[in-house]
Order: structure tokens, then C-alpha cells, then sequence
């Protein structure tokens, strides 16, 4: 067997190993701010449910849920703070 031709395969696995990589970086990001966004919007419909009690609610949008989800409960916090403050 020719060594050019070992060679080859090896670079051509290498380039195949790193454009695998690449494409799989994004579908993580992705696939965790999904993720994030369910549990964010899980969490603003309990803060619905418990704070229609109170008077409190909070909209449900893209933005809202994806505080929600990348900060947790603070990021609820937050947005019944941010929502009290703007809106008095």
C-alpha cells in the first residue's frame, strides 16, 4: 500500500472527526436552551397559579421564559421585581 494513500485517509478522517465537531456544538446549544425554556415556563405557570392568589402574574413570552429557565427561580425574581418596578 501506497504511504500518500494512508495518509490521505488519515487526513480525510481528521477533517470528518472536526466538521462532526462543529456540527454537534450548535445542537447542544440548542438542545439546552429547549430544555431551559420548558423549565422556564414551567416555572412561570406555578408563579401564575401561586401568586393569582396574591394579584401577581407574570406574561409568558420567549423572553420571559428563557430568564426563566437560564436563572431559575431568581430569574422568576427578577421578573416580578422588574414587573413591579415598571409597572408600580
Amino acid at each position: 500500500m501506497n504511504i500518500s494513500i494512508v495518509f490521505s485517509y488519515l487526513l480525510g478522517l481528521v477533517i470528518l472527526y472536526l466538521v462532526a465537531r462543529l456540527l454537534l456544538v450548535p445542537l447542544r446549544v440548542i438542545a439546552r436552551l429547549l430544555i431551559n425554556g420548558i423549565i422556564g415556563g414551567l416555572l412561570l405557570a406555578a408563579f401564575n397559579l401561586v401568586g393569582a392568589n396574591f394579584g401577581l402574574y407574570l406574561a409568558i413570552n420567549p423572553i420571559t421564559v428563557l430568564v426563566a429557565g437560564m436563572l431559575g427561580v431568581p430569574g422568576v425574581l427578577l421578573l416580578a421585581a422588574v414587573r413591579y418596578i415598571v409597572m408600580g
